[in-house]
Protein backbone atom coordinates (compact mmCIF):
# COMPACT_ATOMS: atom_id res chain seq x y z
CA UNK A 1 0.00 0.00 0.00
CA UNK A 2 3.01 2.75 1.10
CA UNK A 3 4.73 1.57 -2.24
CA UNK A 4 1.60 1.80 -4.88
CA UNK A 5 1.21 5.53 -2.51
CA UNK A 6 5.03 6.66 -2.90
CA UNK A 7 4.78 5.63 -6.82
CA UNK A 8 1.37 7.33 -7.90
CA UNK A 9 2.54 10.23 -6.08
CA UNK A 10 5.57 10.70 -7.53
CA UNK A 11 3.98 9.98 -10.82
CA UNK A 12 1.41 12.94 -9.95
CA UNK A 13 4.18 15.13 -9.61
CA UNK A 14 6.07 14.10 -12.85
CA UNK A 15 3.12 13.85 -14.46
CA UNK A 16 2.72 18.22 -14.08
CA UNK A 17 5.91 19.10 -14.40
CA UNK A 18 6.05 17.40 -17.85
CA UNK A 19 2.33 18.45 -18.99
CA UNK A 20 3.73 22.08 -18.57
CA UNK A 21 7.13 21.37 -20.24
CA UNK A 22 5.09 20.10 -23.02
CA UNK A 23 3.80 22.96 -24.36
CA UNK A 24 7.32 23.73 -25.54
CA UNK A 25 8.31 23.32 -28.98
CA UNK A 26 9.88 20.39 -29.93
CA UNK A 27 13.67 20.44 -30.22
CA UNK A 28 16.28 18.71 -32.64
CA UNK A 29 17.58 16.57 -29.02
CA UNK A 30 17.46 12.68 -28.52
CA UNK A 31 17.06 11.50 -24.36
CA UNK A 32 18.55 8.30 -23.30
CA UNK A 33 17.79 6.90 -20.35
CA UNK A 34 19.56 4.53 -18.85
CA UNK A 35 19.93 1.88 -16.05
CA UNK A 36 22.30 -0.45 -17.88
CA UNK A 37 24.22 1.64 -19.88
CA UNK A 38 25.86 -0.99 -22.60
CA UNK A 39 23.22 -0.04 -25.45
CA UNK A 40 22.51 3.01 -24.96
CA UNK A 41 26.34 3.86 -25.28
CA UNK A 42 26.79 2.22 -28.44
CA UNK A 43 23.63 4.47 -29.49
CA UNK A 44 24.85 7.38 -28.43
CA UNK A 45 28.25 6.71 -30.14
CA UNK A 46 26.55 6.21 -33.17
CA UNK A 47 24.16 9.42 -32.94
CA UNK A 48 27.16 11.38 -32.29
CA UNK A 49 28.60 10.36 -35.86
CA UNK A 50 24.60 10.20 -37.83
CA UNK A 51 23.00 12.92 -36.44
CA UNK A 52 23.26 16.71 -35.35
CA UNK A 53 20.80 16.05 -32.01
CA UNK A 54 21.58 17.53 -28.53
CA UNK A 55 21.80 14.57 -26.43
CA UNK A 56 20.78 14.01 -22.74
CA UNK A 57 21.56 11.09 -21.12
CA UNK A 58 19.73 10.19 -17.80
CA UNK A 59 21.39 8.21 -15.43
CA UNK A 60 19.73 6.06 -12.79
CA UNK A 61 21.94 4.99 -9.64
CA UNK A 62 22.30 1.28 -11.05
CA UNK A 63 23.85 2.16 -14.36
CA UNK A 64 27.40 1.34 -14.12
CA UNK A 65 29.00 2.85 -17.57
CA UNK A 66 30.31 6.46 -16.75
CA UNK A 67 29.54 8.80 -19.38
CA UNK A 68 30.91 12.25 -19.78
CA UNK A 69 29.57 14.97 -21.07
CA UNK A 70 30.74 16.92 -24.61
CA UNK A 71 29.87 19.60 -26.65
CA UNK A 72 26.94 18.14 -27.84
CA UNK A 73 26.11 15.93 -24.80
CA UNK A 74 24.68 16.55 -21.28
CA UNK A 75 24.64 14.10 -18.42
CA UNK A 76 22.24 13.88 -15.75
CA UNK A 77 21.53 12.22 -12.70
CA UNK A 78 18.03 10.93 -13.30
CA UNK A 79 17.08 10.27 -9.09
CA UNK A 80 14.26 11.36 -7.37
CA UNK A 81 16.45 12.59 -4.29
CA UNK A 82 18.34 15.60 -6.89
CA UNK A 83 15.13 17.57 -7.53
CA UNK A 84 16.58 20.16 -9.78
CA UNK A 85 18.49 17.52 -11.70
CA UNK A 86 15.20 15.39 -11.96
CA UNK A 87 13.44 18.72 -13.24
CA UNK A 88 15.67 19.51 -16.00
CA UNK A 89 15.05 15.83 -16.84
CA UNK A 90 11.50 16.17 -17.20
CA UNK A 91 11.60 19.07 -19.29
CA UNK A 92 14.37 17.65 -21.75
CA UNK A 93 11.94 14.44 -22.25
CA UNK A 94 9.22 16.73 -22.48
CA UNK A 95 10.90 18.85 -25.31
CA UNK A 96 12.78 15.96 -27.47
CA UNK A 97 11.95 14.26 -31.03
CA UNK A 98 13.63 10.94 -29.66
CA UNK A 99 13.89 9.22 -26.69
CA UNK A 100 15.30 6.03 -25.63
CA UNK A 101 15.09 3.45 -22.75
CA UNK A 102 16.76 0.78 -22.06
CA UNK A 103 14.67 -0.56 -19.29
CA UNK A 104 11.27 -0.54 -17.94
CA UNK A 105 10.75 3.25 -16.31
CA UNK A 106 7.44 4.08 -14.57
CA UNK A 107 7.41 7.57 -15.81
CA UNK A 108 6.55 6.30 -19.18
CA UNK A 109 2.94 5.99 -17.95
CA UNK A 110 1.74 9.93 -17.81
CA UNK A 111 3.83 10.95 -20.47
CA UNK A 112 1.90 11.00 -23.77
CA UNK A 113 4.31 12.92 -26.20
CA UNK A 114 3.27 14.13 -29.51
CA UNK A 115 2.31 12.40 -32.63
CA UNK A 116 5.79 12.45 -33.98
CA UNK A 117 8.08 11.48 -31.29
CA UNK A 118 9.62 8.33 -31.04
CA UNK A 119 10.22 6.51 -28.06
CA UNK A 120 12.52 3.82 -29.06
CA UNK A 121 13.14 0.80 -26.27
CA UNK A 122 16.39 -0.87 -26.75
CA UNK A 123 16.12 -3.18 -23.70
CA UNK A 124 18.99 -4.28 -21.73
CA UNK A 125 18.88 -8.33 -22.91
CA UNK A 126 19.71 -9.87 -26.28
CA UNK A 127 17.32 -12.89 -25.26
CA UNK A 128 15.06 -13.89 -22.26
CA UNK A 129 14.99 -17.01 -20.12
CA UNK A 130 12.43 -15.77 -17.60
CA UNK A 131 8.95 -14.11 -17.65
CA UNK A 132 8.97 -10.27 -17.51
CA UNK A 133 6.25 -7.58 -18.47
CA UNK A 134 2.79 -8.99 -18.45
CA UNK A 135 3.23 -12.51 -17.97
CA UNK A 136 5.58 -12.07 -14.89
CA UNK A 137 3.90 -13.79 -12.27
CA UNK A 138 5.15 -11.43 -9.78
CA UNK A 139 2.75 -8.92 -10.96
CA UNK A 140 -0.20 -10.77 -10.16
CA UNK A 141 -0.83 -9.54 -6.63
CA UNK A 142 -0.23 -5.67 -7.72
CA UNK A 143 -3.15 -3.45 -7.40
CA UNK A 144 -5.52 -2.43 -10.67
CA UNK A 145 -4.14 0.62 -10.74
CA UNK A 146 -0.49 -1.57 -10.78
CA UNK A 147 -1.19 -3.30 -13.98
CA UNK A 148 -3.33 -0.42 -15.55
CA UNK A 149 0.28 1.83 -15.37
CA UNK A 150 2.40 -1.30 -16.49
CA UNK A 151 0.23 -1.15 -19.75
CA UNK A 152 0.67 2.58 -20.24
CA UNK A 153 4.66 2.31 -19.88
CA UNK A 154 4.44 -0.44 -22.45
CA UNK A 155 1.76 1.32 -25.07
CA UNK A 156 4.36 4.32 -25.46
CA UNK A 157 6.96 2.28 -27.20
CA UNK A 158 6.82 3.39 -30.55
CA UNK A 159 9.74 1.08 -31.54
CA UNK A 160 11.17 -1.89 -29.47
CA UNK A 161 14.90 -3.20 -31.28
CA UNK A 162 15.10 -7.21 -31.08
CA UNK A 163 17.90 -9.45 -32.24
CA UNK A 164 15.62 -12.24 -33.22
CA UNK A 165 12.43 -13.19 -34.37
CA UNK A 166 12.03 -15.24 -30.86
CA UNK A 167 12.70 -12.56 -29.23
CA UNK A 168 10.53 -10.54 -31.00
CA UNK A 169 7.59 -13.26 -30.41
CA UNK A 170 8.10 -12.48 -25.96
CA UNK A 171 8.18 -9.01 -26.81
CA UNK A 172 4.79 -8.89 -28.36
CA UNK A 173 3.35 -11.27 -25.29
CA UNK A 174 5.24 -9.39 -22.35
CA UNK A 175 4.22 -5.96 -24.10
CA UNK A 176 1.05 -6.41 -25.74
CA UNK A 177 3.36 -5.09 -28.95
CA UNK A 178 2.14 -5.18 -32.38
CA UNK A 179 4.34 -6.82 -35.42
CA UNK A 180 5.28 -3.02 -36.45
CA UNK A 181 6.54 -2.28 -33.72
CA UNK A 182 9.68 -4.44 -34.21
CA UNK A 183 12.56 -2.92 -35.35
CA UNK A 184 14.94 -6.14 -36.54
CA UNK A 185 18.28 -4.32 -36.66
CA UNK A 186 19.97 -6.18 -34.15
CA UNK A 187 21.16 -5.52 -30.07
CA UNK A 188 23.34 -2.18 -30.62
CA UNK A 189 26.02 -3.19 -27.83
CA UNK A 190 26.37 -6.78 -29.70
CA UNK A 191 28.56 -4.95 -32.33
CA UNK A 192 31.26 -5.21 -29.66
CA UNK A 193 31.65 -8.76 -30.46
CA UNK A 194 32.06 -8.53 -34.17
CA UNK A 195 35.13 -5.83 -33.83
CA UNK A 196 38.54 -8.09 -33.29
CA UNK A 197 40.26 -4.93 -32.35
CA UNK A 198 38.03 -3.82 -29.85
CA UNK A 199 38.04 -7.47 -28.28
CA UNK A 200 41.59 -7.99 -27.73
CA UNK A 201 41.84 -4.20 -26.62
CA UNK A 202 39.00 -5.25 -23.82
CA UNK A 203 41.10 -8.46 -23.15
CA UNK A 204 43.69 -6.32 -22.28
CA UNK A 205 42.30 -3.82 -20.07
CA UNK A 206 40.39 -6.27 -17.86
CA UNK A 207 43.78 -8.06 -17.51
CA UNK A 208 45.55 -4.76 -16.74
CA UNK A 209 42.49 -4.24 -13.85
CA UNK A 210 42.61 -8.02 -13.05
CA UNK A 211 46.50 -8.78 -13.48
CA UNK A 212 45.61 -12.66 -10.98
CA UNK A 213 43.89 -13.51 -13.98
CA UNK A 214 46.83 -13.75 -16.39
CA UNK A 215 48.39 -16.90 -17.16
CA UNK A 216 45.21 -18.55 -15.47
CA UNK A 217 41.96 -19.92 -17.40
CA UNK A 218 38.99 -17.65 -16.28
CA UNK A 219 35.28 -18.86 -14.83
CA UNK A 220 32.96 -16.02 -15.22
CA UNK A 221 30.54 -16.35 -12.53
CA UNK A 222 27.36 -14.13 -13.30
CA UNK A 223 24.33 -14.85 -11.53
CA UNK A 224 20.85 -12.99 -11.47
CA UNK A 225 19.14 -12.05 -8.95
CA UNK A 226 16.39 -13.40 -7.16
CA UNK A 227 13.41 -11.06 -5.66
CA UNK A 228 14.02 -12.23 -2.10
CA UNK A 229 17.48 -10.88 -2.54
CA UNK A 230 17.51 -7.26 -3.89
CA UNK A 231 19.74 -5.61 -1.63
CA UNK A 232 22.05 -8.52 -0.07
CA UNK A 233 22.73 -11.62 -2.46
CA UNK A 234 24.42 -14.92 -0.74
CA UNK A 235 27.30 -16.44 -3.04
CA UNK A 236 25.22 -20.11 -3.43
CA UNK A 237 28.41 -21.85 -4.51
CA UNK A 238 30.45 -24.02 -2.02
CA UNK A 239 33.88 -22.28 -3.11
CA UNK A 240 35.93 -25.05 -1.22
CA UNK A 241 35.31 -27.72 -3.88
CA UNK A 242 36.25 -25.11 -6.55
CA UNK A 243 39.37 -23.81 -5.09
CA UNK A 244 40.67 -27.16 -4.39
CA UNK A 245 40.05 -28.30 -7.98
CA UNK A 246 41.32 -24.96 -9.76
CA UNK A 247 43.31 -22.60 -7.33
CA UNK A 248 46.71 -23.47 -9.60
CA UNK A 249 44.94 -23.22 -12.68
CA UNK A 250 42.39 -20.77 -12.36
CA UNK A 251 40.27 -17.06 -11.51
CA UNK A 252 36.57 -17.15 -10.40
CA UNK A 253 35.52 -13.55 -11.73
CA UNK A 254 32.36 -12.99 -9.67
CA UNK A 255 29.61 -10.07 -11.33
CA UNK A 256 27.01 -9.95 -9.28
CA UNK A 257 23.69 -8.08 -10.32
CA UNK A 258 23.62 -4.26 -10.68
CA UNK A 259 20.43 -4.44 -8.26
CA UNK A 260 22.10 -6.37 -5.62
CA UNK A 261 25.05 -6.04 -2.78
CA UNK A 262 27.15 -8.99 -1.56
CA UNK A 263 25.96 -10.38 1.35
CA UNK A 264 28.86 -12.06 1.55
CA UNK A 265 32.53 -12.58 2.09
CA UNK A 266 35.41 -13.93 -0.27
CA UNK A 267 38.23 -12.59 1.68
CA UNK A 268 39.56 -16.43 2.77
CA UNK A 269 39.72 -16.99 -0.96
CA UNK A 270 41.03 -13.86 -2.29
CA UNK A 271 43.74 -15.01 -4.15
CA UNK A 272 41.11 -17.29 -6.49
CA UNK A 273 38.22 -14.72 -6.34
CA UNK A 274 37.89 -11.47 -8.29
CA UNK A 275 34.81 -9.05 -6.94
CA UNK A 276 34.29 -7.53 -10.92
CA UNK A 277 30.82 -6.43 -9.65
CA UNK A 278 31.61 -2.68 -10.38
CA UNK A 279 33.80 -3.25 -13.59
CA UNK A 280 31.77 -0.83 -15.81
CA UNK A 281 31.53 -3.19 -18.81
CA UNK A 282 30.09 -6.84 -18.76
CA UNK A 283 31.22 -7.21 -22.49
CA UNK A 284 34.72 -6.40 -21.72
CA UNK A 285 34.51 -8.94 -18.92
CA UNK A 286 33.25 -11.73 -21.17
CA UNK A 287 36.14 -11.55 -22.92
CA UNK A 288 38.56 -12.85 -20.82
CA UNK A 289 35.88 -15.66 -19.66
CA UNK A 290 36.77 -19.17 -20.73
CA UNK A 291 33.88 -20.30 -18.85
CA UNK A 292 30.59 -19.01 -18.25
CA UNK A 293 28.21 -19.81 -15.17
CA UNK A 294 25.07 -18.21 -14.81
CA UNK A 295 21.66 -19.94 -14.80
CA UNK A 296 18.49 -17.62 -15.80
CA UNK A 297 20.26 -14.39 -17.25
CA UNK A 298 20.52 -12.71 -20.32
CA UNK A 299 24.31 -12.81 -20.71
CA UNK A 300 24.58 -15.90 -22.26
CA UNK A 301 22.64 -15.13 -25.74
CA UNK A 302 25.58 -12.35 -26.14
CA UNK A 303 28.49 -15.00 -24.44
CA UNK A 304 26.98 -17.49 -27.48
CA UNK A 305 28.48 -14.57 -30.05
CA UNK A 306 32.15 -16.17 -28.42
CA UNK A 307 31.35 -19.62 -29.07
CA UNK A 308 32.34 -20.32 -25.44
CA UNK A 309 31.64 -23.15 -22.82
CA UNK A 310 28.78 -22.49 -20.41
CA UNK A 311 27.36 -23.99 -17.20
CA UNK A 312 23.96 -22.99 -16.05
CA UNK A 313 24.09 -23.52 -11.87
CA UNK A 314 20.42 -23.65 -11.48
CA UNK A 315 20.46 -24.60 -7.49
CA UNK A 316 16.97 -23.38 -7.13
CA UNK A 317 14.93 -24.34 -10.50
CA UNK A 318 11.75 -26.49 -9.21
CA UNK A 319 11.50 -22.61 -6.68
CA UNK A 320 12.64 -20.39 -9.61
CA UNK A 321 10.44 -21.96 -12.43
CA UNK A 322 7.30 -21.44 -9.95
CA UNK A 323 8.24 -17.81 -8.71
CA UNK A 324 9.04 -16.70 -12.00
CA UNK A 325 8.45 -19.01 -15.29
CA UNK A 326 10.40 -19.00 -18.26
CA UNK A 327 9.28 -18.84 -21.73
CA UNK A 328 10.38 -22.15 -23.11
CA UNK A 329 11.64 -25.54 -21.60
CA UNK A 330 14.66 -24.72 -19.75
CA UNK A 331 16.60 -27.85 -19.37
CA UNK A 332 16.04 -28.33 -22.94
CA UNK A 333 16.71 -25.23 -24.22
CA UNK A 334 20.24 -24.24 -22.29
CA UNK A 335 23.53 -24.56 -24.24
CA UNK A 336 25.38 -26.27 -22.15
CA UNK A 337 24.87 -28.65 -18.74
CA UNK A 338 22.08 -27.48 -16.11
CA UNK A 339 23.68 -28.61 -12.82
CA UNK A 340 21.96 -28.18 -9.18
CA UNK A 341 25.73 -28.03 -7.35
CA UNK A 342 29.41 -27.07 -7.34
CA UNK A 343 30.65 -30.58 -7.21
CA UNK A 344 28.30 -30.72 -10.96
CA UNK A 345 30.52 -27.55 -12.18
CA UNK A 346 33.81 -28.62 -11.44
CA UNK A 347 32.97 -32.77 -12.96
CA UNK A 348 32.14 -30.33 -16.36
CA UNK A 349 34.87 -28.37 -16.15
CA UNK A 350 37.28 -30.89 -15.61
CA UNK A 351 35.88 -33.48 -17.84
CA UNK A 352 35.70 -30.85 -20.50
CA UNK A 353 31.88 -31.95 -21.38
CA UNK A 354 30.94 -29.15 -23.38
CA UNK A 355 28.85 -29.29 -26.89
CA UNK A 356 29.68 -26.00 -28.94
CA UNK A 357 27.51 -27.13 -31.62
CA UNK A 358 24.89 -26.48 -29.86
CA UNK A 359 26.41 -22.92 -28.41
CA UNK A 360 26.49 -21.70 -32.10
CA UNK A 361 22.85 -22.74 -32.74
CA UNK A 362 21.80 -21.09 -29.96
CA UNK A 363 23.73 -18.31 -30.93
CA UNK A 364 22.21 -18.06 -34.19
CA UNK A 365 18.95 -18.61 -33.42
CA UNK A 366 19.19 -15.66 -30.95
CA UNK A 367 21.05 -13.02 -32.61
CA UNK A 368 19.92 -13.47 -36.39
CA UNK A 369 19.86 -9.78 -36.57
CA UNK A 370 22.61 -8.90 -34.75
CA UNK A 371 25.61 -8.86 -37.54
CA UNK A 372 27.94 -6.07 -36.38
CA UNK A 373 26.18 -3.34 -37.56
CA UNK A 374 23.47 -2.71 -34.97
CA UNK A 375 23.78 0.80 -33.21
CA UNK A 376 23.98 2.34 -37.21
CA UNK A 377 21.54 0.21 -38.12
CA UNK A 378 19.28 1.27 -34.98
CA UNK A 379 20.24 4.76 -35.68
CA UNK A 380 19.25 4.62 -39.47
CA UNK A 381 15.86 3.76 -39.22
CA UNK A 382 14.95 6.26 -36.47
CA UNK A 383 16.76 9.33 -37.84
CA UNK A 384 16.62 8.76 -41.44
CA UNK A 385 13.55 6.42 -42.59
Amino acid sequence: MAREFFISSYLFLFNIFFSIFKHLPLKDKTVLVTSFGDNINHVRKQCLQETDHELIILVTGSCRVDFSESVREQVLKFETVNLIQSIKSIYHLATARVIFVDNYFGFLAVTEFNSDVKVVQLWHAAGAIKRFGLHDPTIQSRSVRAHKRFRAVYQRFTHVVIGSDQMGDIFKQAFGLSESQLLKTGIPRTDFFFDQDRVQKAVESVTIKHPQIKGKKVILYAPTFRDSEIGSAGLHLDLEPLYKAFRETHVILLRLHPVVRRGFSIDKYSDFIIDASNYPSMNQLLTVADYLISDYSSIPFEFSLLNRPMIFYSYDLDDYVDERGFWADYEANMPGPVVTSTEGIVEHILADDFNLAKVKQFADEWNTYSTGQSAKSVVNAIYKN
